[in-house]
C-alpha cells in the first residue's frame, strides 16, 4: 500500500455526499440503476484502490460521489453530459475549482467507453469500482432489468452496449487496472461478458423474439389490469 494523499477535507466531502445523497432520494425514479446504492458501492470501492494505487483518496471519493450525475441530467447519456451539475455541486461544496475540473477530468477519463490503458491513477480507483459494480454476478439478476428502465433501452440494445463497450477493454488487458482485483474479479467479468455475448446471440433467434415479445404482453396486461390506487 502506497502513501496516501489527501486534497479535499473530509467536512467537503460530507458537503458532497449530503448533496449527492439527496439528489439520488428526490430522483430515485430515474436512477433506478445508478442510484445511492450505486454510488455508495463506487465510492467504497474506489476509496480502497485509491489506497492500494497511491491515487488520491480524497479526490477519488468525491469523483466516484458525483461521477453519474449525468444520469439526472440526460437518461442514457455519458459523463460529459453531467458536466455543469457536477461543477455546480462541487462549487457549492467548497471544492476548490482546479480541484473541481480535475475530478470533472477523472470522471470522464475513467468512462467505460472511451477509456484507454494509460490513465491517471485517480481514475484508474474509479473506473475499478466501477467496472466491478458491472461484473458483480448478482448486477444482471438483480440489476440489469433496473439499467433497461431507467434508460430506456431494449435488451438487444443493452446486450450489444455492454459487448461493444467492455469486449475489447477485457481482451487487451486492462478491464481492471489493480493486479489485485483483476486477480479477485476477473473471473466474474468474464462470466459476465460471456453472459451478455450470448444474450446478444439469443435475441436475434425468432423464436427468442417471440418469446420475448410474448413475456412483455403478458406484462403489460397485468399491469392495464391492476386497480387504481385509492
Amino acid at each position: 500500500m502506497r502513501a496516501r494523499k489527501s486534497t479535499i477535507p473530509s467536512q467537503t466531502i460530507d458537503a458532497v455526499e449530503h448533496r449527492v445523497r439527496r439528489l439520488c432520494w428526490r430522483y430515485a425514479d430515474k436512477l433506478q440503476f445508478h442510484g445511492w446504492h450505486h454510488v455508495s458501492f463506487v465510492r467504497a470501492k474506489a476509496a480502497g484502490f485509491a489506497e492500494h494505487n497511491g491515487a488520491d483518496r480524497t479526490v477519488v471519493e468525491v469523483a466516484a460521489l458525483v461521477h453519474d450525475v449525468n444520469y439526472i441530467v440526460l437518461r442514457n447519456s455519458p459523463a460529459a453530459a453531467g458536466r455543469d451539475l457536477r461543477m455546480g455541486i462541487l462549487r457549492e461544496c467548497g471544492v476548490e475549482e482546479a480541484v473541481a475540473r480535475w475530478i470533472d477530468e477523472i470522471v470522464d477519463e475513467a468512462e467505460m467507453a472511451t477509456r484507454g490503458r494509460h490513465i491517471s491513477l485517480e481514475a484508474q480507483a474509479l473506473s475499478d469500482a466501477d467496472t466491478l459494480f458491472k461484473a458483480l454476478p448478482v448486477t444482471p439478476v438483480v440489476l440489469a432489468h433496473r439499467y433497461l428502465r431507467e434508460n430506456g433501452l431494449s435488451l438487444r440494445e443493452l446486450a450489444h452496449k455492454i459487448v461493444g463497450e467492455q469486449r475489447d477493454v477485457h481482451d487487451s488487458g486492462y478491464y481492471f487496472y489493480n493486479p489485485k482485483a483483476a486477480e479477485n474479479y476477473s473471473r466474474w467479468a468474464l462470466a459476465n461478458l460471456q453472459l451478455w455475448q450470448c444474450i446478444k446471440e439469443a435475441v436475434d433467434d425468432p423464436t427468442v423474439v417471440e418469446l420475448l415479445d410474448a413475456v412483455h404482453a403478458v406484462d403489460a396486461t397485468d399491469f392495464e389490469a391492476e386497480p387504481a390506487a385509492s
